[in-house]
């Protein structure tokens, strides 16, 4: 069976979605950022996963997390992190991020089951370029470090990295990162019922006006 790894940081102001700022302030980025994170966490919430880890970088993690093993992240980039993450693991392991709180427990279920003897890896773009979900059969952190992070051709690198590893890779649908206001309000259409969706809309219309304008 697979372990399901969240990876996130705490939701304080001026530490998550900066990028929000404006038109939000960094109140109102950080709330949304926690609306995100436990959208996320409802969302894998009846997954059949083994172990549930959140990868976490705070110091207080959400209530939404409890039963999860709550693992600080290690110093440097992105990729040094990610790695860490995986080699801690032993068999199928997925992470995912806090930024698409879209993302169903359907779109996943196939990875918490037996995986197909022709896939050695899950991988879900963003539609920024980079990815939103990473699946391994046999969790290796070196599938990951050096891989230049945080760019709009970040999942590309990725990609090609596991395929050039050998790997025989299942894609999963493109999902929205919230990095900009423009994908919170694409994010909040496309789950308008969400934790999210409601604290945006709580926001007022401003936001949208100072995007639009």
């Amino acid at each position: 069976m697979t372990t399901l790894i969240v990876i996130a940081k705490e939701c304080l102001p001026g530490k998550v979605k900066t990028r929000l700022h404006p038109p939000l302030s960094l109140e109102q980025a950080a709330e949304l950022a926690a609306a995100s994170l436990n959208d996320t966490l409802a969302a894998v919430a009846a997954l059949p996963a083994t172990r549930r880890v959140l990868a976490f970088d705070g110091a207080v993690a959400p209530a939404a997390a409890a039963g999860y093993d709550i693992l600080p992240q290690v110093a440097g980039g992105l990729d040094e992190r990610l790695g860490a993450i995986f080699d801690g693991c032993t068999g199928p392991a997925v992470l995912i991020g806090m930024d698409t709180p879209q993302v169903t427990a359907d779109v996943l279920a196939p990875l918490f089951e037996d995986w197909p003897d022709d896939v050695d890896a899950w991988f879900g773009p963003a539609a920024d370029g980079g990815f939103w979900a990473l699946g391994l059969r046999h969790p290796d952190g070196d599938l990951i470090r050096g891989v230049p992070m945080s760019q709009s051709d970040t999942g590309m690198h990725q990609l090609a990295r596991l395929r050039d590893a050998g790997l025989r890779v299942r894609l999963l649908p493109t999902l929205t990162d919230v990095d900009h206001i423009e994908d919170a309000h694409v994010v909040a259409a496309l789950a308008p019922h969400s934790r999210f969706a409601l604290a945006l809309a709580g926001f007022g219309a401003l936001q949208l006006s100072e995007v639009t304008r």
